[in-house]
């Protein structure tokens, strides 16, 4: 019976886990990470997020690493990481939609100021919120054109805002405005009234969210990080929200999380934090992914989202 080892969501998440892969794959044997009954060598399959530095290196007769979300970071950090070993991004259908409603959602919240009306609220402030123009006045300019950006510019068009697309290669959408490479970023940004990083974490992409790129940018523009705390430099954020280049921002996703319960991110008037929750699919969603790709591996079919170590993504 093959064996999968499981580091996602801590031990208590076990009995969740093996349920759901009981379901789609009732014969895979399903453990904890830390289980010091499962011999090494009977390791096949590993679901993780963030494994011990020499880990995945101890396990002689692994055949496939599962990320357990759709960045690999954690994993692809590891110095001692078995390149040669197939390593599969997290992209269940759920989780592209997930995306895509994250996105509309806080596209949204920053078109019709909904920080302001939660600080309100909290203070209970009957007051006025009057937002200046709408969704079709609002170009939404999207970094990433992978699954999650492609889905997440058609709901975005769906509720009336033009879209705009900027990635590293030519891509064509159906609607979308299509930048790309460095030589047409400025001309992407110049329009782009609410920017929504969804990059991949790469030696350029690093930073990428800082002073110079953000002046680029309308006055007044909005900010949403769905991507990597790696592509945002805080301080330039916040900076540009004092400033007035900026006019709100919704970051889910920081360079040391769990955030700092004193990080001004928390407190600031015109940031919306959210725990890294954007695209987060279901357990039973992941489980039904791996098993289907446990499926193809076994049958000899290929498998999907695969992790190029040269590209970076």
């Amino acid at each position: 019976m093959p064996t999968i080892l499981v580091k996602s969501g801590g031990e208590a998440a076990m009995p969740e886990w093996q349920r759901h892969f009981a379901e789609f794959a009732p014969g895979l044997e399903v453990r904890w990470w830390d289980d010091p009954t499962v011999a090494p060598d009977t390791v096949d399959f590993v679901l993780c997020w963030d494994p011990d530095a020499g880990r995945l290196a101890g396990l002689p007769n692994l055949k496939v690493i599962f990320g357990s979300g759709a960045g690999v970071d954690l994993i692809t950090a590891d110095p001692a990481l078995p390149r040669h070993l197939p390593l599969m991004r997290m992209a269940p259908g759920g989780a592209t939609q997930r995306m895509g409603e994250f996105v509309c959602w806080a596209a949204l919240s920053l078109l019709k100021d909904a920080r302001q009306m939660a600080l309100n609220q909290a203070a209970a402030k009957w007051a006025y919120v009057e937002p200046e123009g709408t969704a079709h006045e609002t170009p939404v300019g999207i970094m990433g054109l992978g699954n999650m950006g492609s889905r997440a510019c058609a709901m975005l068009q769906g509720l009336g805002f033009p879209v705009r697309g900027w990635s590293r290669t030519r891509k064509h959408l159906p609607g979308v405005t299509c930048f790309a490479g460095p030589d047409e970023l400025d001309a992407f940004l110049a329009e782009t009234k609410i920017l929504v990083c969804l990059l991949p974490a790469t030696a350029e992409t690093r930073g990428i969210l800082a002073a110079p790129l953000l002046a680029k940018l309308p006055r007044g523009a909005g900010l949403v990080n769905v991507g990597r705390g790696s592509h945002q430099n805080i301080e330039d954020i916040i900076a540009a929200l004092e400033s007035g280049q900026l006019g709100g921002a919704v970051l889910d996703v920081f360079a040391t999380e769990p955030l700092a319960a004193d990080h001004p991110a928390w407190t600031h008037p015109k940031i919306i934090v959210t725990p890294h929750v954007a695209s987060l699919p279901s357990r039973r969603e992941r489980a039904s992914y791996v098993a289907e790709a446990i499926a193809d591996f076994t049958a000899g079919r290929p498998l999907a989202n695969l992790y190029d170590h040269a590209r970076g993504y």
